[in-house]
């Protein structure tokens, strides 16, 4: 199920909103079951993954945080909740990806290979699995109390507004909240215009640009600046795909009563790759610094380890993302960067340029490791990359594709991208300050989305493919 259906809109939401106020109690225990039925939408068995994974995380931080546990104990289960939950991961998503290049490797030599299996890619694994880990990490090192009902563990985890997509939650934020949350009118109606501006951006903005990016990106052999401007629509589709799913989980959080973080900051407006990084996808590039950054050492371990650090992070940044080489090579590919700015140990690599060239450069970096990021293989992103410096030939029917994404709407849609996409206003601050003003311009907004949502094809969120 996803949030830009009808099904979700005027069947599983308002059904859900309706019994969830008019129980006196057990609230979390219903969002849990009608979250389970969210997820079980797609494919019932996905499931049963997901409470594994819940019930190893509950039982271990069990242990973790018991009065009389030995250290040695303790990080016996914090090893085998990790293990447990990166090992999931590791067969579904990696699987594949893993015996192919073995058996290519393996190949070479004239040995056996290991057999290839179709493994199913459960929806959203990448997410919960970072939010199921951090449960058992977090109790591990003190800074959460291990939960005491099952009840707690699975409504965090099952969560469905941020379950598939994200933001990804760390237990130690929503613990409390999970206890005791306040239901206002205040939240509640922030949390609707949250929703309904993250719904405009997807259906309205992302969609648009997202036929651009696959027109272009689909073509064999675009024009140097039909390749341009097919990255620039794929960087707003994906900007506004993901960002509008974000603002949707926050604002259906707030409905129920919790407070999500943000998850994006306006991050095109970013000056190095660093800022970009600390504005785009703030829930992972956060739990990748604590998780994973932090206890390798971080910059406590002189230079020369800083730089590897930063490019083993992004490495493994990367692979969260796909299982394949572009996803890899995008990975080092901001790995690097990020390590040459730390290196040179300024603000902005190029900050003898005005603000507005930082922020260009910045842009076109971004632009660069988006080709690998939505191209099918690295070699579709190599030549891609080649259009658009003009190295490789361009040949079948550019009128054809010009004609196809130069239209007048294409235009529109695409300078309303740029307006938003390069200004500092979030949804966050947009609807946290909600007057009747704003929500009377939000109704025909949501209603003009809402009409385009009927007339347009399936197009799930990116996301949802991590």
């Amino acid at each position: 199920m996803v949030f830009t259906s009808h099904v979700f809109l005027f069947c599983f939401l308002p059904l859900v909103l309706a019994i969830y106020y008019a129980l006196p109690r057990y609230r979390n225990g219903f969002l849990t079951v009608a979250s389970y039925v969210f997820y079980g939408w797609w494919e019932p068995w996905f499931v049963l993954l997901m409470m594994f994974s819940t019930v190893l995380d509950f039982f271990c931080g069990r242990i973790i945080g018991a009065p009389g546990a030995t250290p040695a104990g303790r990080k016996a289960a914090l090893m085998a909740a990790i293990c447990g939950d990166l090992g999931l991961l590791a067969f579904f998503k990696y699987y594949t990806f893993t015996a192919e290049n073995v058996n290519r490797l393996l190949g070479v030599f004239g040995t056996g290979g290991l057999p290839l299996l179709e493994v199913a890619l459960p929806i959203g694994i990448s997410f919960y699995t970072f939010e199921s880990m951090s449960y058992t990490i977090d109790v591990y090192r003190g800074t959460a109390k291990p939960a005491q009902r099952f009840s707690d563990i699975s409504c965090f985890v099952s969560l469905f507004p941020h379950l598939v997509a994200g933001p990804i939650v760390r237990y130690n934020v929503l613990a409390e909240q999970i206890q005791r949350r306040e239901h206002t009118l205040d939240k509640f109606t922030a949390g609707i215009a949250m929703f309904a501006l993250g719904f405009a951006k997807k259906i309205l903005l992302a969609n648009p640009m997202g036929r651009v990016a696959d027109s272009v990106f689909g073509a064999a052999a675009p024009l140097p600046f039909d390749a341009w401007v097919g990255v620039v629509a794929y960087a707003f589709q994906i900007y506004f795909d993901f960002s509008g799913y974000s603002d949707m989980a926050i604002g259906l959080g707030r409905m129920f009563g919790f407070v999500i973080p943000e998850n994006f900051r306006s991050p095109y407006l970013s000056e190095s790759i660093t800022e970009f990084w600390r504005r785009w996808h703030i829930s992972l590039s956060t739990w990748l610094r604590d998780y994973l950054y932090l206890p390798l050492g971080g910059n406590r371990k002189g230079p020369r380890r800083t730089y590897i650090n930063l490019a083993l992070v992004m490495l493994l940044g990367g692979l969260w993302h796909g299982a394949a080489w572009q996803f890899v090579v995008w990975g080092a590919f901001h790995g690097t960067l990020l390590a040459f700015e730390r290196w040179i140990g300024k603000k902005s690599p190029y900050d003898w340029l005005p603000r507005p060239g930082r922020i260009a450069v910045t842009f076109v970096l971004v632009l660069f490791s988006w080709v690998l990021f939505r191209s099918p293989t690295l070699s579709h992103a190599l030549t891609y990359m080649g259009a658009m410096l003009g190295a490789t030939a361009s040949y079948g029917a550019p009128a054809l594709l010009a004609a196809e994404i130069y239209t007048r709407q294409t235009l529109l849609v695409m300078g309303l991208c740029f307006a938003i996409s390069f200004q500092r206003v979030e949804v966050c601050d947009w609807a946290g300050a909600l007057t009747w003003r704003r929500a009377l311009a939000l109704a025909p907004l949501f209603l003009v989305a809402l009409g385009a949502m009927f007339t347009q094809s399936f197009n799930p969120f990116l996301y949802f493919q991590f």
